[in-house]
């Protein structure tokens, strides 16, 4: 399939541990944690393919909006394949924040839907993803510590981020979890709903985004990403250029149009 050619309605497939499946009808991608036996545990390999589904979602003309879930009732995932971690090297290891940071490089929205146990590479994957929806039942964590170890896969530079370096001390030092009440309360999940909405309602937030200017997306994301980190001036001078940039395209034409004439937009990404 070449870049940026949309897919049929409906297609799926099933990597280790979890499948995608594509819906050219509303443009929303499904990525499914499903090793429910095993509390959708994340294995070596699932890191890696996780990285090139991401890389080849961005890349589908068809997907403007991914989802992250998890099958089954217990967990989003409780961890990573303990065992996996032994049998790669101390190098193989450094990396590892790379391919769950795929999510955060995508170019489309990623949504994180998330109930019960989120944990270690769980809780990071969710970091990387660019909002968070929550069920009630939802408890978070970065337990490697408890183990001799911390995280390793951008746990700890994104939770201090997001949540400020105390909490994030609090968190990680202690290992210890984090209610869904909690993580709204320190902005690390934007919604918090019963287990039996989460499905509609994370459906819903993707809808709502798919429905919105692709590229003013893509470039919205890119320079909250891109600007975060640097000096205020900074994030000014690029937030001007990206504006001038879409002030050229064909959907903010569309999308000047639609209001004048009261009527929904209808994007097309150029």
């Amino acid at each position: 399939m070449t870049s940026g050619t949309p897919r049929t309605p409906g297609t799926s497939e099933t990597y280790d541990g979890f499948h995608v499946e594509r819906d050219t009808g509303t443009g929303i991608a499904t990525v499914t944690l499903d090793v429910p036996e095993k509390m959708n545990r994340v294995s070596m390999a699932a890191r890696d393919q996780l990285a090139g589904v991401f890389g080849d979602l961005g890349a589908d003309g068809g997907v403007r909006v991914i989802v992250v879930g998890g099958a089954g009732e217990k967990a989003f995932t409780a961890g990573g394949d303990i065992p996996g971690f032994m049998a790669r090297t101390p190098e193989e290891l450094s990396h590892l924040a790379k391919n769950i940071g795929a999510a955060e490089r995508c170019p489309k929205p990623v949504v994180a839907k998330l109930h019960g146990f989120t944990f270690g590479v769980g809780l990071e994957l969710a970091l990387a993803c660019d909002l968070r929806v929550a069920a009630y039942d939802t408890v978070l964590g970065l337990p490697e510590i408890t183990l001799g170890m911390i995280p390793g896969s951008g746990g700890t530079q994104r939770l201090a981020h997001l949540v400020g370096l105390s909490r994030a001390k609090d968190a990680i030092l202690r290992g210890r979890r984090i209610e869904a009440g909690e993580a709204f309360e320190w902005g690390l999940v934007a919604e918090v709903v019963p287990l039996d909405q989460l499905d509609h309602r994370t459906t819903e937030i993707a809808l709502e985004l798919a429905a919105k200017a692709p590229l003013a997306l893509k470039v919205a994301k890119r320079v909250l990403n891109l600007a975060y980190d640097a000096p205020l001036h900074v994030g000014l001078e690029l937030e001007g250029l990206a504006y001038g940039l879409l002030r050229s395209t064909d959907d903010f034409a569309e999308g000047v149009a639609a209001f004048a004439e009261r009527r929904p937009p209808k994007y097309t990404g150029t």
